[in-house]
């Protein structure tokens, strides 16, 4: 590093780093790097690095996110989301360093892995906004935005492989090696977090070739891991119904073709759930029948804080009208809806995160399970999928007024938050989570720390 991260609260600040001079501002507190380019990729083709800047790249404008459509579940819990400017050309990542770093300070690095189903999100979504997290815990964020859907997941033979959108995620793990000490950040302590899809994408990036020695930690918040077994037949009918597309194919008749995928899925039972997703046995990822051992075997250089919420599907269980009208029966309704929504998280979720956690710790790695029990008061969804996020990441605009949360104040969320980003800070730091923490977060989560 050339220079301190140190800066004052009003001036621009320029870094030069192994990518080239890359020049950040102070916004909200923090000191922010915005859609830096960490690869480029052609329609349907595998990430290559860039070269590196030869001007000043000016990083103050959010990365745009790929192209999506709106998300129906989330939108209604959060009141719409805006993405933003949406481009192909996706890859990027923001970096967000506390404004007042130290020379010889050197904090652990969190990166993060939004969810939405492999179809919808963005890095740099107000939502996500990593700021209280940064400022309060002395860590330094990096926010990676990459392919989604048939553009970044869907293998269509004869045009595009699969897993596109996890070889992006591959190439920003390497750029963060390779940069994020310029930016006053340990390479030796860099931390994987994400939550739903990005959850499943960090538990497979543990499993991926390339990504070996890139990280030291992985948090999987909600992923449904229940959802990963025999997805093949599901992911040839989607192909099948996406037909021919081309390099050239406009981006918007891409969408309606993915929609279309979605519907076809809906025949192929749990793992329809979540239609998009990565593939086994396709770069970079093992066979299915090896995915098993690959977990065993990075077991050991790994530390893993793993967990889910305590209803995640009482998010979704609002929108199906099957269970709406269950939950509308006289008496039994509401019991009904909490055995289904009880019954559905633990065979997605909360099953398959014991037994993530049992064969992590049996393969002599460390890992320390959650259960996320908050409820927000007057929200319809219960502690839901989701219901972590405002407590670590987002700006209070983003979250006050959203349905998921109720009619919880600003000033209550950000109590419950502090104590929850006491411990991811903590797990970063250490690789653990310490009675003391566990129990100051204790009215928002149970720690299971053996």
């Amino acid at each position: 590093m050339t220079e301190s991260p140190s800066v004052s609260r009003d001036e621009h600040h320029r870094l030069d780093t192994p990518a080239g001079p890359i020049v950040g501002k102070v916004r909200g507190g923090v000191l922010r790097f915005l859609g830096i380019p960490y690869a480029r990729a052609e329609r349907f083709r595998a990430p290559s690095p860039l070269e590196p800047f030869t001007e000043p790249f000016e990083a103050t404008e959010a990365a745009p996110a790929a192209p999506q459509s709106i998300s129906l579940v989330v939108s209604e819990a959060v009141e719409g989301i805006p993405t933003g400017r949406q481009d192909e050309n996706c890859h990027h990542l923001s970096v967000t360093v506390p404004v007042d770093l130290a020379e010889e300070e050197r904090p652990p690095v969190l990166v993060w892995f939004h969810g939405g189903s492999y179809v919808t999100g963005a890095g740099d979504l107000a939502i996500f906004d990593p700021a209280r997290l940064v400022r309060e815990q002395r860590v330094i964020v990096v926010s990676v935005t990459f392919r989604l859907g048939v553009l970044g997941y869907l293998r269509l033979p004869g045009v595009a492989p699969a897993n596109l959108g996890l070889l992006d995620q591959v190439a920003a793990l390497r750029w963060v090696a390779a940069n994020i000490a310029a930016f006053g950040g340990d390479p030796d302590k860099i931390t994987l977090f994400g939550q739903s899809a990005g959850g499943d994408a960090v538990a497979h990036l543990m499993i991926s070739r390339g990504a070996e020695g890139l990280f030291r930690r992985a948090i999987v918040q909600s992923a449904p891991l229940g959802l990963l077994s025999r997805r093949d037949r599901m992911y040839e009918a989607m192909a099948g119904v996406v037909g021919a597309l081309t390099p050239d194919t406009d981006t918007r008749e891409v969408l309606t073709r993915q929609e279309r995928a979605v519907a076809a899925g809906r025949g192929f039972g749990l793992p329809s759930a979540m239609p998009f997703g990565t593939r086994y046995g396709h770069d970079p990822l093992p066979p299915e029948s090896l995915r098993t051992r690959a977990w065993r075997e990075a077991a050991p250089r790994i530390d893993v804080l793993v967990g889910a919420t305590s209803e995640e599907t009482g998010l979704f269980a609002e929108f199906l009208p099957p269970i709406k009208r269950l939950s509308g029966l006289p008496v039994i309704g509401s019991i009904l809806r909490r055995a289904l929504v009880r019954f559905t998280t633990w065979v997605i979720y909360t099953g398959p995160v014991r037994g993530f956690v049992r064969r992590h710790r049996r393969a002599g790695g460390r890992a320390v399970r959650y259960t996320f029990t908050w409820r927000p008061e007057g929200s319809p969804f219960g502690a839901a999928h989701i219901t972590d996020v405002p407590l670590l990441l987002g700006t209070r605009k983003a979250w006050e007024r959203a349905s998921l949360v109720g009619r919880t104040s600003w000033e209550e969320l950000d109590r419950r938050g502090r104590a929850v980003r006491r411990v991811w800070g903590e797990f970063a730091r250490t690789g653990s989570v310490s009675a003391e923490s566990a129990s100051a977060a204790a009215d928002s989560l149970t720690v299971y720390r053996s």
